[in-house]
This record gives structure tokens, C-alpha cells and sequence, in this order.
């Protein structure tokens, strides 16, 4: 666990102070080739978690990774629109993001470990976790994500209104001073905006993988690895991005069955006193990991098929 950490921590430090440090517009292939890096890794580390600990946490860290990724995806709609609504320049986009997501990852951290307490004390929260997957589910399905849409939150509005602020740029600068005052520039807000949007999604993706693994470790890796990729992705699909018009559907069905799955489980451990009188209900059947990431394989592949299927079908009409 300590080389784990040692490591990503590395990837982190590399990304954000070397590669993040020259603002820049990443091209395709310099794009494909960090994905494909990243995404290297995270087999590899899921390879080792199989040869240390068996196939079971393995398949864990497998379905969590691919699920934290899946649901990145989709929020890369709420960055693109964030980056325009502040008018960042597209090459200090790339050191906007990798500064925006490790302040996400260090928030989620503190929000894994308060999730990974309230699991091992309280089974019950399961019940919670799950009807909440079911409800996000049912919302994604319907086309009411309100994802689609960028508000400011409540910290930055106030922020705006205490402090002198100045709509203009200054590279990489928080902070710039025009006729002896100090203005903060819109850098701050894009960097609390974007760390903060993504603790957010924490509240769909979180669960999510608890639904899979109860194990801390794997919880917070696969987050890591599924952030680390994201600041390419984000430039590699760019426009690509409304051209996944399934990605809902699929993203639906898996946040779907894992609510299922969280609720079995609950069930299954019960420990509420209106529920059986407060014994487990030892008939509730328990969803094996292996099934779960046959789902989100499925789920995720087939949504993107079609999603490609239709853009062609369409594009042919078009030609016509």
C-alpha cells in the first residue's frame, strides 16, 4: 500500500508540476499515448492486486475503475462547459485541470474515508446508498441529469462578493495588483469550481463503488487511477463528447444495478429492527463481484456500439 501511494503520488507530482507546468494544447497523439499509459497501469495494477491478494479484490478494483471512469466521462460535459463559462484559454486548460482534479482527489479522499466509517459501523447505510443509486438511475435515464447545466455554487458567489476580482487572465497567476490594489484573477474561481464540481460527483460515484468493494484501498485507487487519465480525455474527446448519446442509458443501467446490489447486501446483513426483527435475511441472494463486472462491461460497451452506430446513421443521412 505505501509503494502504491509512493508511486501515484509520483504520477501526480509529474503531472502537475512538469508536464502541467506548460500550458499547452495536447495534441491527439499526445493524448492517446498519456491514456493509454494510464489506463496500462491500471491493468497492471489490478494484474498485481491479483498475484498479492486473489482474484476477488482484483475483480473489485476492475469493476470500480471502470465504473469511476465511466461516470468521468460523463462529467467531463460539466467541465467542458465550466472552462467556457469562465473563458479559460485552451492552453492553460490542461494546467487548469490537473490543478482542479487533484484538489478533487485530495476532497474525495477525505469523503472516502468518512464513507468507508459509516460502512463498517453502519450496514444500514446501504439501504441509503442504494435507493439513492436508484434514484441518480432512474434521473439519468429520464434525461433529468442536471449535469448539463453549470451553476455556481455557493462558494464562489460569495467569494465574488467580498473579494475584487478582475475578468482577465494573467498566465497562470491567482492573484495580480492593478493601480496598487490586488485583484484575484478568474484562475482561483476555474480551480474552486472544477475541485469542488468533482466532490459533487462524489455523491453518485462514491456509492457507487462502495456497492462494489468495501475496501478503502481499492475504493481510493480506482478513483485515482479513473482521475488520472481525465485531463486527457477531456482534450482527446473534446467535441467528441455529445456524440455519446448512450453513455446516459448505459451509465443508468450500471448506477441501476448497483443500487440493486447495494440493497441486497444491506438485506442480506441486516441489522434494523423493523426489518425481520433485526436478523439478516439469510435468503436474499448476493450478487457475486464477477457478475458486476460483467454489467458494467456490458452496459458501458454496448451504450458506446450504439452511440457510434447512431452517428454514423446519421451522418450517412446527412450525406444523402
Amino acid at each position: 500500500m505505501i509503494g502504491t501511494y509512493v508511486v501515484l503520488a509520483a504520477f501526480f507530482i509529474v503531472d502537475l508540476f512538469v508536464l502541467g507546468r506548460r500550458p499547452h494544447v495536447p495534441s491527439t497523439k499526445e493524448c492517446v499515448q498519456h491514456i493509454a499509459f494510464f489506463v496500462a497501469m491500471a491493468l497492471v495494477f489490478g494484474a498485481l492486486i491479483w498475484w498479492v491478494a486473489g482474484s476477488g479484490p482484483a475483480i473489485e478494483f476492475y469493476s470500480g475503475w471502470l465504473t469511476e471512469y465511466s461516470l468521468s466521462i460523463d462529467n467531463l460535459f460539466v467541465f467542458v462547459i465550466i472552462m467556457s463559462n469562465f473563458a479559460v484559454p485552451r492552453k492553460l486548460q490542461k494546467f487548469v485541470l490537473s490543478v482542479g482534479i487533484t484538489i478533487a482527489l485530495v476532497l474525495r479522499g477525505l469523503f472516502i474515508l468518512v464513507g468507508a466509517a459509516l460502512v463498517q459501523r453502519f450496514t444500514w447505510v446501504f439501504f441509503i446508498f442504494g435507493a439513492f443509486l436508484i434514484y441518480t438511475a432512474v434521473k439519468v435515464a429520464r434525461g433529468e441529469d442536471d449535469d448539463e447545466e453549470f451553476h455556481e455554487n455557493a462558494l464562489i458567489r460569495m467569494l465574488r462578493r467580498v473579494s475584487h476580482i478582475t475578468n482577465e487572465y494573467d498566465g497562470e497567476r491567482l492573484r495580480v495588483t492593478k493601480d496598487g490594489v490586488k485583484y484575484w484573477t478568474p484562475m482561483l474561481f476555474v480551480f474552486l469550481t472544477i475541485g469542488t464540481t468533482d466532490v459533487m460527483f462524489a455523491f453518485d460515484s462514491i456509492p457507487a463503488i462502495f456497492g462494489l468493494t468495501k475496501d478503502p484501498f481499492i475504493v481510493f485507487t480506482s478513483n485515482v487511477f479513473a482521475l488520472l487519465g481525465l485531463q486527457q480525455l477531456y482534450f482527446l474527446l473534446g467535441a467528441l463528447l455529445d456524440r455519446l448519446v448512450y453513455l446516459p442509458v448505459g451509465l443508468s443501467v450500471v448506477l441501476g444495478f448497483i443500487g440493486v446490489k447495494l440493497i441486497l447486501e444491506a438485506l442480506h446483513g441486516n441489522t434494523l429492527p423493523f426489518i425481520n426483527h433485526g436478523q439478516p435475511l439469510a435468503m436474499v441472494p448476493e450478487v457475486p463481484t464477477w457478475m458486476s463486472l460483467a454489467v458494467i462491461v456490458l452496459a458501458i460497451g454496448l451504450s458506446a456500439l450504439f452511440s457510434v452506430l447512431k452517428m454514423r446513421s446519421l451522418e450517412k443521412r446527412q450525406g444523402r
